[in-house]
């Protein structure tokens, strides 16, 4: 069979009727039950996700609204550790209040608003209150460093950005500062710096120790206070004319070429995503969702708190960042009936020295998702943990980003061997490298076509080209296999993508970073495995002739420059590489001397 051509939206129901006919070979009632619901193609890599139910078409400040008038005085959120409860009534009228000053300060429908911090309240009004008035929010990491926050600032056009003072190493109100030491701006609306030209404002969120705030920076606190009733009475009238179909969000992700790059997604995309989710889980207004995962990726902003929107369900963040005893303490004193969480957090919970002495009857369900989960973590989560509805989820930004996740009667083998099946709505096929779809079993490329496929990379139609072919099929650059009951395996990646502790680690970005040294001639990055991330990153450099450097020297190089995650673990200084005749790097011999020196296996992965 050749590459699809046809969108699902355009396929008919005789089509489904006939092509999509059951398997033979499926005679389990949980496969027989699934592909009733579903469509997989006999013999080819090829699934379509049910469509009995509706997408979503609104926006996120309508759902939300909806949401509020059903529950309006049940618990929408949680921040145990600041001693916060809200309720949804009293959620929304700080969302609208800050809203409404984001207006007074002249911000608008389409302007790109920056947010740098960790799990904060601040963080959680930001994301709302941006969607209230079309803004488009721009999700920047918390490990970044000065020059991932100057890229993220220019490529995306933010026009303001709203920060936390510090968060663990990272002083961020030093790097804001330096960024805009040069400006010559008339106060805190009109910042103009070289640096940064498009952005006018940036606010500042508070400190327990009450830090003073620069006077070229607005206090966020200050910002909810400065509406008066007409940009109040705005608001309304702004929310009623969006469209499903705006950008509302632009989350950075790394890229094989170099600098991060702007996933654009709409009201549409990530709505419906957060609801099929949380729905998947059969998440209701009584469940209680722990975030220790981060806000500025879409797990926790998408999957949690957006999830959490759907269904009028409960959001608990335990801390700013992931600590175990926090979010142990968070699920016990919360009642939590959920959690999310890579592998890698999952196993820091369960050997905490402290775990036997926290009560997690309430726990049911969850998100497991980032790394391939071993068989011993999924035990010990469903009989420890007592998440016996616990289900793994694949994805990626660019689509939402769940493609596919586990069902709860899904067998504890299938969750641990395979990602689930195709979400509703989502059409994924297995392509080979001349986009061919590949018989069910065989290894290709994972494809993804939808609702859920962003827009495009933001201000980069060479790199949104690059991604999503003329079809529409989105090709995530991971191997993957399909079998004849729909369950997706992904085997490993097309490009050199690390992914270590949950994070995407692109090896081309921080080798671009390492050139920047003068005295570097060579320099090849890749991952080894490791038993606590999965995978850890090394660097092989090669110096310039007559130049001397030392593992020292280079972390040092590397440090407050680029995020933690991504500063190589390992660094061997070396003569040469090992190249191709063609004057490749052969990056398998390198990581192969690794392991070997090491002493680790492809077993020794989280």
């Amino acid at each position: 069979m050749g590459g699809l051509d046809t969108p699902i939206t355009d396929l008919n129901e005789s089509l489904f009727d006939s092509k999509f006919a059951l398997s033979p070979d499926l005679n389990t009632e949980n496969s027989q039950q699934y592909l009733e619901r579903h469509f997989v193609e006999p013999g080819v890599s090829h699934v379509v996700g049910d469509k009995r139910q509706p997408l979503i078409e609104t926006t996120i400040p309508v759902f939300f609204s909806e949401t509020v008038d059903k529950y309006s005085h049940l618990d929408a959120v949680a921040f145990p550790a600041c001693g916060i409860h809200w309720s949804w009534r009293t959620l929304s009228e700080k969302i609208d209040a800050l809203a409404a000053g984001l207006l007074a300060i002249g911000l608008k429908r389409g302007d790109r608003i920056g947010i740098w911090s960790p799990n904060r309240p601040e963080w959680l009004l930001t994301q709302f209150a941006t969607a209230r008035i079309g803004a488009i929010l721009v999700t920047i990491n918390p490990a970044y460093r000065l020059a991932e926050l100057e890229h993220v600032l220019n490529s995306s056009g933010c026009v303001a950005l709203i920060t936390a003072q510090e968060f663990k190493s990272s002083n961020y109100l030093d790097m804001v500062l330096s960024l805009i030491q040069s400006s010559e701006g008339a106060g805190t609306l009109n910042i103009r710096s070289d640096r940064v030209p498009a952005l006018k404002i940036v606010a500042c969120m508070a400190t327990d120790t009450d830090n003073p705030v620069p006077d070229k920076l607005l206090k966020f606190n200050e910002i909810m206070s400065m509406a008066g009733p007409a940009h109040q009475s705005r608001l309304d009238v702004i929310s009623a004319g969006l469209n499903p179909d705006d950008a509302i969000n632009i989350q950075f992700t790394s890229g094989t070429t170099g600098a991060p790059k702007g996933a654009t997604l709409t009201h549409r995309n990530i709505l419906n995503n957060a609801h099929f989710t949380t729905a998947t889980m059969e998440f209701s207004h009584l469940d209680r969702l722990c975030i220790p995962v981060p806000l500025y990726h879409c797990f926790g902003m998408v999957m949690g708190t957006l999830g959490c929107v759907t269904k009028g369900a409960t959001m608990v963040f335990p801390g700013e960042g992931f600590d175990p005893v926090q979010t142990l303490t968070a699920i016990e004193k919360e009642k939590c009936t959920a959690l999310y969480g890579v592998p890698t957090m999952f196993n820091a919970i369960l050997a905490e020295k402290t775990f036997s002495d926290f009560d997690l009857a309430s726990l049911r369900t969850g998100v497991m998702a980032g790394a391939p989960c071993p068989i011993e973590t999924m035990n010990s989560v469903v009989n420890e943990m007592h998440m016996k509805d616990v289900t793994i989820a694949y994805g990626m930004t660019e689509t939402s980003p769940v493609s596919f996740q586990s069902n709860l009667d899904d067998s504890l083998e299938k969750r641990v061997s395979t990602v689930g099946r195709v979400h509703p709505h989502v059409e994924c096929c297995i392509q080979d490298s001349e986009g061919d779809v590949v018989p069910i079993g065989q290894t290709g490329e994972l494809c993804t076509r939808g609702y859920s496929v962003m827009q495009g990379y933001w201000g980069d139609e060479e790199r949104t080209s690059e991604s999503i072919d003329s079809h529409g099929w989105m090709h995530s650059g991971d191997l993957a296999v399909l079998d004849d009951e729909g369950f997706c395996n992904v085997v490993g990646r097309v490009k050199d993508m690390v992914i270590r502790g949950g994070e995407n680690v692109y090896p081309k970005e921080i080798e671009d970073f390492f050139y920047k040294n003068q005295k570097i001639k060579d320099v090849q990055v890749f991952g080894v495995p490791d038993k606590k991330f999965g995978e850890e990153i090394c660097a092989w450099v090669v110096p310039k002739e007559g130049c001397k450097l030392t593992e020292e020297e280079l972390r040092s190089f590397c440090n407050d420059q680029i995020a933690h995650y991504k500063i190589p673990r390992y660094i061997r200084i070396k003569r040469e590489l090992p190249m191709t005749v063609s004057g490749k790097a052969q990056k398998f011999k390198m990581r192969e001397e690794m392991m070997e020196e090491l002493n680790c296996d492809e077993t020794a992965t989280a």
